[in-house]
């Protein structure tokens, strides 16, 4: 059942529902936005940055277009870069000349551009132009744990190897840990993945990166560890080291859109979904352990990369609130599955978004281990965690369920979903 969207001009900015974080310091770009970091790591831009904060001057315009249906990839990039230059009345230039930081051709039709105030009142009412957003940069949530961030329901711990192979209680009650013959990959639209990982197939060579400077720009490798927990419990190897991952050593490709702190953008994000529907196979997976206040446009690409037949799963969100009040958790539609989050013994993670619709399934989320960055691994809570259970299950093939949740806040328990 696919949902009807509001369609509004102006949105707040989406927060990933992470639940680590890095001490390290970097200066960055994203889409040609600077994060100034102080020394001990902290984003100084101003104290309403976790609420949403707008990149100046720098819009999502959506276009009523579907040039992915009638063309590659080289011929519908261009013709958006086209169809935007006759809106602008403007001929022969390249996307740098018109402060293109985006285009979207694969999923979505359009651009992450800058713009005035002037020009943004000039176009709106095209009827070329189905609706814009004001850019957002965002970040983590609170972890959970702290005062913001709501209670863990267990979970914590550090990095550091381990020598032998352990089974996590959520891999065994989703009926994982089977080694994966198939063909299909799982994209990661996250914090990247530790690329040298050894309880991990990274494909690297299909990644992307939403960063153009500093050290998120310079690699795919995960600076937080957030993307490598995630594909490590859908995908860890099965080798006698570290832990098993539900689909055991399927290909994980990592698509960053957040970087060491967990920084961000509206329009990073769409560009990797836009990535993934323009590389991706039906029957492939994409993960996507984010979220936050309502976007259209990220709800919008998702839906259409969804129809190429790539199942994409997303977070529910932990603020222990309705899904349907964030994105992209509320979008429903084939081949888009939400997932809410519980602990052992199948009891509500307190945390977790509830609302069926858009939840589809509940999946282990509370003190969940897995890899992390530097070759580690590490214990964690979250609808980020429970997504990746329901993932490799997908990954496997259709899902099962095996029961239901104890104690759903909204009266309707989700199915338990189980290879």
């Amino acid at each position: 059942m696919k949902k009807n969207v509001l369609r509004i001009a102006g949105v707040v900015a989406m927060t990933a529902l992470f639940v680590g974080c890095s001490n390290e310091a970097e200066d960055s770009t994203i889409n040609g936005s600077e994060l100034i970091l102080e020394n001990n790591g902290v984003e100084v831009m101003n104290e309403d940055v976790g609420k949403g904060q707008p990149i100046p001057g720098q819009y999502i315009v959506v276009y009523n277009t579907d040039f992915a249906r009638s063309m590659n990839a080289q011929e519908s990039t261009q013709a958006v870069l086209n169809l935007t230059q006759e809106i602008l009345g403007v001929t022969n230039k390249t996307a740098a000349d018109l402060n293109i930081k985006n285009i979207y051709s694969r999923s979505i039709n359009g651009v992450t551009m800058a713009l005035t105030n002037e020009q943004v009142n000039a176009i709106r009412n095209d009827n070329r132009i189905k609706y814009i957003e004001q850019d957002q940069i965002v970040q983590f949530a609170p972890p959970c744990g702290t005062p913001n961030g709501g209670p863990c329901d267990g979970g914590g711990g550090g990095g550091g190897g381990d020598t032998s192979q352990e089974t996590p209680w959520g891999i065994t009650r989703v009926n994982g840990g089977v080694t994966y013959t198939g063909n299909n990959v799982a994209w990661i639209l996250d914090s990247g993945i530790d690329l040298d990982h050894e309880d991990l197939n990274v494909n690297a060579s299909l990644g992307f990166n939403a960063f153009t400077s500093g050290k998120d720009g310079q690699s795919l490798d995960d600076g937080n560890g957030h993307g490598t927990h995630v594909a490590g419990t859908i995908a860890a190897v099965d080798n006698s080291t570290g832990v098993i991952g539900v689909a055991a050593g399927a290909t994980v490709v990592p698509v960053k859109v957040l970087g060491s702190r967990g920084s961000g953008s509206y329009s990073g994000v769409i560009a990797g979904v836009d990535h993934v529907a323009a590389n991706g196979s039906s029957g492939d997976v994409a993960n996507m352990s984010l979220g936050g206040p309502i976007s259209v446009a990220l709800e919008d690409a998702i839906a259409a990369a969804a129809q190429n037949g790539i199942r994409f799963m997303l977070a529910a969100g932990n603020e222990s609130q309705d899904a349907n009040n964030v994105s992209p958790a509320r979008v429903n539609g084939n081949n888009i599955y939400t997932i809410s989050s519980m602990s052992q013994g199948d009891n509500w993670s307190s945390f977790s978004n509830y609302g069926n619709p858009p939840v589809d399934y509940c999946a282990p989320g509370s003190a969940i281990k897995s890899t992390w960055k530097n070759g580690g691994y590490n214990t964690i809570s979250g609808t980020s965690m429970a997504t990746p259970h329901a993932a490799g299950v997908l990954l496997l093939g259709n899902a099962s369920t095996s029961g239901t949740v104890n104690g759903d806040p909204d009266g309707n328990p989700d199915a338990i979903i189980t290879h």
